[in-house]
C-alpha cells in the first residue's frame, strides 16, 4: 500500500506536465481543496438566501409544509433520470448512515429551521444554525473516539458558544419566550445539520445520489403528513410570486444547487473543514437582511455575529505538527 500523501496546496501548478507540454506552461490547475472551497463559498450565498426565506415564510402565503414540498420535490423532478440510474446504490446505503442524512437535513431539520426563524430573525437563523455546526460536529467526533479539540480549535468553540450567548442575552431579562424558544429550536436544527454533515462522509454516494437519499424519503414523509392532515397546506391558494420565490430559493437553490455543492465539498475537505461555511454565512445574512427584510442589526447581533464568525474560523484551523530539528 502506498504511503498517504499530504493534501496538495490550494492552487497547484503541474510543473511536470508543463515541462512536457510547453504550451500548457503557466496554466493553473485547481486542486481538489480549491474546488471544494469554491463550492463552499457558493453554498454560503445559497444558505444566506435560505436564512432569509426562513424568516420571510411567516409573512408569505405559504405554510411550512408547502415550502417543504418545494424544497424536497423540485430536486426529485430535476434529477429523476439520474436518480433512477443510482437506485441500487441508494438502496444499499446502511440504515444508520441513511438516518443521519434523512433526519439531519430532512423534514425534522427543515421544520425546525422554519419554525425557529419565524420566532426570531434572519440574523439568528444565519448565525445559530450554521455557526454552531463546528461545535456539534466536534462533539460527534469526540463521541466516536476522536481527540478533544485543543489550542485554537478549542478557543474557537468557546467563541462560538459566547457568540450565541451574546445573541440571546437581551431576551433573558426581561424574558422573551418567543425568541428564547426560537433560539432553542434553531440550536436543535444546527445539531441536526451537524449529523447530516457527518453522515455524508459515511455514505459511498456521489452528490446526486446523496440528494436522492435525502429527498426521496423526506418528500414521502412530508407528503404523508399533508395528506393525513397532520400538517396544513395552503399551496393551492398561495400567491404565485411566493411559489416562484420559494421554488427558486428552496427547491433549486437549497435543494438542488446547495445539496450538490455541499456534498461535493464534504468529499473534498471533510466534515470538520466543511463546517467553515458557517464562518461567512452569518455575516452575509445580517448584511442581506437589512435591504431585503428591513431588519436592523441590534447590539446583540453586532457582538454575537463577529464572535461566532471568528470562532468558526478558529475551530476549523488544523494544528500544525512540529518538525523535529534533526529531521
Amino acid at each position: 500500500m502506498s504511503p498517504k500523501l499530504e493534501p496538495p496546496p490550494l492552487v497547484a501548478i503541474d510543473t511536470t506536465a508543463a515541462a512536457a507540454h510547453p504550451a500548457t506552461a503557466g496554466r493553473l490547475r485547481l486542486s481538489p481543496q480549491t474546488r471544494g472551497m469554491a463550492a463552499l463559498l457558493v453554498t454560503v450565498a445559497i444558505w444566506a438566501a435560505f436564512a432569509l426565506s426562513a424568516r420571510a415564510l411567516s409573512a408569505s402565503s405559504l405554510l411550512p409544509a408547502d415550502a417543504a414540498l418545494l424544497r424536497f420535490g423540485v430536486p426529485l423532478v430535476a434529477l429523476a433520470p439520474a436518480l433512477w440510474r443510482r437506485r441500487h446504490r441508494i438502496a444499499a446505503v446502511r440504515p444508520g448512515a441513511a438516518m443521519k442524512i434523512v433526519c439531519g437535513a430532512g423534514v425534522p431539520f427543515f421544520l425546525a429551521a422554519m419554525h425557529g426563524g419565524a420566532l426570531t430573525s434572519a440574523a439568528f437563523v444565519g448565525s445559530i444554525v450554521p455557526g454552531m455546526v463546528p461545535l456539534f460536529v466536534s462533539a460527534l467526533m469526540i463521541a466516536r473516539g476522536r481527540s478533544v479539540p485543543r489550542g485554537t480549535q478549542a478557543a474557537g468553540l468557546v467563541l462560538i458558544a459566547a457568540g450565541v450567548a451574546a445573541l440571546v442575552w437581551r431576551y433573558v431579562v426581561p424574558v422573551d419566550t418567543d425568541v428564547l424558544a426560537g433560539s432553542g429550536i434553531l440550536l436543535v436544527a444546527s445539531g441536526l445539520w451537524a449529523l447530516y454533515t457527518v453522515g455524508l462522509k459515511e455514505v459511498d454516494l456521489d452528490p446526486v445520489g446523496s440528494i436522492g437519499l435525502l429527498c426521496l424519503p423526506s418528500f414521502a414523509i412530508i407528503g404523508i403528513l399533508v395528506l393525513t392532515g397532520v400538517l396544513p397546506t395552503g399551496l393551492a391558494h398561495a400567491a404565485g410570486s411566493d411559489i416562484v420565490t420559494f421554488l427558486v430559493v428552496q427547491g433549486l437553490g437549497v435543494g438542488l444547487c446547495a445539496g450538490l455543492l455541499y456534498a461535493f465539498a464534504i468529499r473534498r475537505l471533510g466534515a470538520e473543514r466543511s463546517s467553515v461555511v458557517g464562518s461567512l454565512s452569518p455575516v452575509a445574512v445580517v448584511l442581506l437582511a437589512i435591504p431585503v427584510l428591513g431588519e436592523s442589526p441590534t447590539v446583540a447581533v453586532l457582538v454575537g455575529v463577529p464572535l461566532i464568525t471568528t470562532g468558526v474560523v478558529l475551530a476549523n484551523r488544523r494544528p500544525r505538527h512540529k518538525v523535529p530539528a534533526d529531521a
